[in-house]
């Protein structure tokens, strides 16, 4: 069932969805099981992606919304994932309002002229719900066929997108994002507020057409100091969760390498904070605070080894999440590409099976 015409600003009304595991864990209400899904679900693990992949760009791939959706619905029909998460990249905004940037296989998003100066931040302008009609269009379609299973919208966070645009692609040390940063606070903060605006409303545009949770993508802010976070980057982030909020769907936050940065991510407005493999989950709690669902934490490499040591850890993880107020399984970062997916697949059985209520 498709929201796609409720007027802005409305509550999520897919009942359809509603009573979800996947939802109620997000509400910290009582689950019939722990829910399970995987970042990176819908990928390069599974053959019959790379088949309806083959020949196709990736960023062409996010454009389609026929080939979104199969994709989409790939794993939830292998693995019986508890939710769907819609398939896109985080620069997905940024090249629908004119960005030029390629993802290139084996080194990730490049962007042409890196924004360095003030006069570069004119190339950001404001996105539209006309910039990504196939966006609209393939939440649509996935929602009709997902029935109760939830689609979790998702997008890339502020600084995460700002690091990319100033150093024009992946990068370890973050030197020019960060000298920006700490010589010219201005000029950030006007940034990460354009990317901010960016970003809500491409998320604005997947709740409006269906999505029944969002995730918010800071894959690099492990690179700061929980000062810096807080004085750079949660203001931000918090402008994003803002424009979410009067939906009343579950606002998830995820980073790699954010120990020392959870209870401030809670803080910036999620819901539900995600928590890599370096922190147990019962440590997270207590590091977030009340009133938040956590998600997490299987380390993603667990899935290489045998089946029996898969179980043990996923166990582990399990125990750890057993005093929370709510919980969704999740691995600590994305599926790897060389991931066996039948791994995967014994994975959610096992979860399923262990919390059955």
């Amino acid at each position: 069932m498709s929201n796609q015409h409720r007027p802005t600003g409305q509550p999520t009304t897919n009942t359809a969805t509603h009573d979800s595991a996947f939802l109620r864990a997000c509400r910290r209400e009582e689950v019939p099981h722990t829910p399970v899904w995987f970042m990176r679900q819908a990928g390069r693990s599974l053959p019959e992606y790379l088949k309806v992949r083959e020949g196709v760009p990736m960023l062409e791939s996010c454009t389609r919304p026929e080939l979104i959706t199969e994709i989409t619905m790939q794993p939830v029909r292998r693995h019986k994932v508890d939710a769907a998460v819609y398939f896109s990249d985080i620069v997905v905004p940024l090249r629908a309002i004119g960005i030029d940037l390629d993802i290139k296989p084996g080194v990730g998003p490049v962007i042409a002229d890196p924004v360095r100066t003030r006069a570069d931040l004119d190339r950001l302008r404001p996105l539209t719900p006309d910039d990504v009609p196939y966006v609209t269009e393939a939440v649509g379609l996935l929602t009709a066929e997902l029935g109760a299973t939830p689609l979790i919208g998702f997008a890339g966070a502020p600084f995460t997108l700002a690091s990319y645009l100033i150093e024009g692609g992946p990068s370890r040390t973050y030197e020019r994002t960060k000298a920006m940063m700490y010589g010219e606070p201005d000029l950030w903060s006007d940034l990460v507020d354009r990317l901010a605006a960016i970003t809500g409303a491409f998320l604005k545009v997947q709740i409006e057409a269906g999505a029944s949770a969002v995730q918010l993508f800071d894959s690099w802010a492990g690179a700061l100091a929980p000062d810096d976070y807080r004085r750079y980057v949660m203001p931000a982030s918090s402008k994003v969760f803002a424009e979410a909020a009067p939906y009343g769907v579950p606002r998830i936050h995820f980073g790699v390498g954010t120990g020392e940065l959870l209870g401030l991510m809670g803080e910036a407005g999620a819901d539900v904070v995600g928590v890599d493999w370096r922190v147990p989950l019962d440590e997270a709690a207590r590091r977030v605070g009340p009133g938040k669902a956590l998600q997490g934490n299987l380390d993603p490499a667990v899935l290489f080894a045998p089946r029996e040591a898969v179980e043990a850890k996923a166990a582990a993880a399990l125990e750890a999440a057993s005093g929370l107020e709510g919980h969704v399984f999740n691995l600590g970062h994305g599926v790897m590409p060389a991931t066996d997916p039948d791994a995967l697949t014994r994975l959610v059985e096992f979860v399923h099976e262990r919390t059955a209520r």
